[in-house]
């Protein structure tokens, strides 16, 4: 079974049966329609149809999607603890008997065990996820959107130390995040390889913490790779590029917590109807 590879953070909640801090988890607080997905394989949990806001500082969920979720007596007898039927992965607890819906059942799941997955993705048969920053995220946005194969694309910030930061906050530079790029692709339009090619191509690699005139580390050129398939590709594209006699910058990460940007952020050059002002295809394979 394929497993994706998991932060420190992850590791804590998923292997470890930790818990994380209450009214922090990205999707305490997220209304948007589709489908949420086991952090560590990737499995069909929820549908956002079940989700509702129990003031309970976490996710909430009165149903499941049939089968997927595993429920366990915890040691004490008290709690029932939920876990992925898929792959194990703790998710959080089940309560029954509190009324907050007509089904009379709350699934209270940390954010960090769930990825969601949007309405229009949802509806592809096929699809994988890859995450690029190289400067502005507008721009990198902008250019990835326009290959055939993408099925959508979704701007924020990743890389950091904090916690839910706000685009003021990662410009502030003491948050450690940069602006990247959440892309979902079907393979079998446009494979890994050459989405990566792509982003090589639209940004300038061998430029340490700026992309033209945006200068800081939140514009810093950086992958983050969900597995290890994903990881050699961008080794071995990086070797080709240092071949031809450029010195890449571009950063190799591990995914971590991907925090979605602000909505006037999201598809900000076809909204205004510009185009990139530092982002542009320079051919490199």
């Amino acid at each position: 079974m394929h497993f994706n590879n998991l932060s420190t953070k992850e590791k804590f909640v998923i292997l470890d049966k930790g818990t994380e801090m209450s009214f922090t988890g990205k999707y305490y607080k997220f209304d948007a329609n589709g489908t949420y997905l086991c952090k560590q394989c990737n499995a069909p949990l929820y549908r956002s149809s079940d989700k509702f806001d129990s003031k309970c500082g976490w996710a909430s969920f009165d149903d499941e999607i049939e089968g997927a979720i595993t429920r366990t007596v915890d040691a004490d007898g008290i709690r029932t603890e939920i876990t992925c039927s898929n792959c194990g992965g703790h998710l959080g607890h089940v309560f029954e008997g509190e009324e907050f819906t007509n089904k009379n059942t709350r699934h209270c799941v940390n954010s960090v065990s769930i990825n969601f997955m949007p309405l229009e993705i949802t509806k592809q048969q096929k699809f994988e996820r890859a995450i690029f920053a190289g400067g502005c995220f507008w721009g990198v946005e902008y250019l990835l959107q326009k290959e055939k194969g993408v099925i959508s694309t979704t701007v924020g910030y990743i890389g950091g130390t904090t916690t839910n930061p706000t685009y003021q906050e990662v410009c502030s530079k003491t948050t450690g995040h940069t602006e990247a790029v959440e892309v979902y692709f079907n393979p079998d339009e446009i494979s890994y390889e050459t989405l990566t090619k792509v982003f090589f191509e639209i940004h300038d690699p061998t430029q340490i913490n700026r992309q033209g005139p945006d200068v800081g580390e939140q514009y810093r050129s950086e992958i983050f790779y969900f597995n290890n398939y994903q990881k050699e590709i961008v080794e071995k594209l990086i070797k080709q590029l240092e071949n031809t006699g450029l010195k890449i910058a571009t950063k190799l990460s591990p995914y971590s917590e991907f925090y979605i940007g602000e909505d006037y952020h999201q598809n900000y050059y076809k909204r205004k109807g510009s185009k990139p002002y530092c982002h542009f295809r320079t051919k490199r394979f």
